[in-house]
């Protein structure tokens, strides 16, 4: 996978391919069809199979009081999809002169000229251009009149409902991490830096990393099974995204208990995989019930990272 962040970066072998043009925010099950059919269409067409995306999405400088929170960042988004088997990833730097490019414009300027386009594979209600004016009836008229192949492809349901990054998004914010898992082609992951906290964990003998600079859609308050990611280290962990109030602590919080691990993590950058949330966050009598309860919680932990 190649990871292009502009046009200029581009080299002549992610041309003359099949492109597919997205926000592809999540990376679910609805995207992971539109690869599998952009990835035969390169075939067909003898080039690479090329995502096109934005970074930041669109709306967040057309109407940012009204931006979803995002729920990949770039490096993870590329990872994602060249596991579907994209061959380059263009994050193009979303600007207002590229908000202003018309339907047509966008298609001579970037598709066939700068991707020299062979091949086009999008959802059927992709829209492109200067206030959304390019549906995939003006870009069927386009490739026809241009000799490029179109292959719309039609949205996947699940249990009755269209799977998009709005319904993930809904999900992750309710704390229903397992059901979103299912939408998911993998786990749902924030990354934060490793900041000092108060240090509590660590006295009843269950140290966590504390999370600060999540640039991603938090998970509802909770208590999680999932997974750590530092480096190259991997473990288990249970996760309590919210407040303290045991200790009267009211600020939200993300706070990850590695299992089995012993290390200094501070200054560090951890991804944390959300797999199942376990309980609500509620205060305790005592610390010998909060140890308890913790207690039961990395054990639920493990059965269930075994079982993922």
């Amino acid at each position: 996978m190649k990871l292009f962040r502009s046009l200029e970066e581009l080299t002549p072998d992610v041309r003359g391919g099949a492109v597919a043009v997205g926000n592809f925010d999540g990376v679910h099950r609805g995207h992971a069809r539109i690869i599998e059919r952009l990835r035969e269409r390169a075939r067909e067409v003898g080039g690479p199979a090329v995502v096109f995306t934005f970074d930041p999405h669109p709306v967040r400088l057309l109407r940012p009081e009204s931006a979803p929170p995002p729920l990949t960042w770039t490096d993870r988004k590329a990872a994602l999809l060249a596991e579907l088997g994209v061959d380059a990833l263009v994050s193009y730097p979303t600007d207002e002169a590229l908000l202003n490019l018309t339907a047509r414009e966008f298609f001579d300027r970037l598709l066939r000229g700068a991707l020299d386009a062979r091949a086009l594979v999008e959802g059927t209600n992709f829209c492109f251009g200067h206030d959304r004016a390019g549906t995939i009836d003006v870009l069927r008229e386009f490739t026809r009149t241009s000799g490029v192949t179109l292959e719309a492809v039609a949205p996947i349901t699940l249990d009755g409902e269209v799977v998009s990054s709005s319904r993930v998004r809904r999900l992750i914010a309710a704390g229903q991490v397992d059901e979103a898992r299912g939408l998911l082609t993998r786990p749902y992951r924030i990354r934060g830096v490793v900041r000092h906290g108060a240090s509590r964990g660590a006295k009843i003998g269950f140290p966590t990393a504390n999370l600060d600079g999540i640039d991603t859609l938090l998970p509802g308050p909770g208590v999680y099974a999932g997974y750590a990611v530092a480096g190259a280290t991997r473990r288990a962990a249970a996760v309590n995204v919210g407040p303290n109030p045991t200790f009267g602590e009211q600020t939200l919080k993300i706070e990850a208990h590695l299992l089995d691990f012993h290390g200094n993590l501070y200054g560090s950058l951890v991804e944390l995989d959300f797999l199942s949330r376990l309980r609500d966050v509620r205060p305790f009598a005592s610390l010998d019930e909060l140890k308890a309860q913790l207690a039961q919680d990395v054990a639920r932990t493990k059965e269930i990272a075994a079982a993922t």
